[in-house]
């Protein structure tokens, strides 16, 4: 999925540019996807939760959210662990029912490249 193009409910919002793995389960906790050309030195995460569909011939995610959705969604800092604080804030933005807890240690860790998933969400 890195390198595909995102798109929201009205437009492109950037690319997949990595994947945010829970270490307890290895489920797919965030897609970090880089809005550069969009919103300049930005990069936002996705839930996996707002994946309509995904076209691998087009290389192309789909997502049931629009671009202003994307755009004011709680801020990313690369730089801090992603932790319950922003995890309950990210839920509450998105109207996602909520997952289990992180745990206390961090339990995220960004994966390089990957091969094409099956299953998103």
């Amino acid at each position: 999925m890195t390198g595909f193009h995102v798109h929201a409910t009205d437009g492109e919002i950037g690319h997949v540019e990595d994947l945010l793995v829970d270490d307890a389960d290895s489920s797919i906790r965030y897609i970090k996807v880089d809005t550069k050309n969009l919103w300049p030195g930005s990069r936002v995460l996705i839930s996996p939760r707002s994946v309509r569909s995904i076209d691998r011939p087009n290389r192309l995610v789909h997502l049931d959210v629009d671009r202003q959705k994307v755009e004011h969604s709680p801020p990313y800092d690369p730089s801090k662990t992603v932790d319950d604080a922003y995890n309950e804030t990210f839920l509450t933005y998105y109207g996602i029912p909520g997952l289990r807890k992180l745990e206390a240690t961090p339990q995220t860790r960004f994966i390089g490249p990957m091969q094409p998933l099956e299953v998103l969400g």
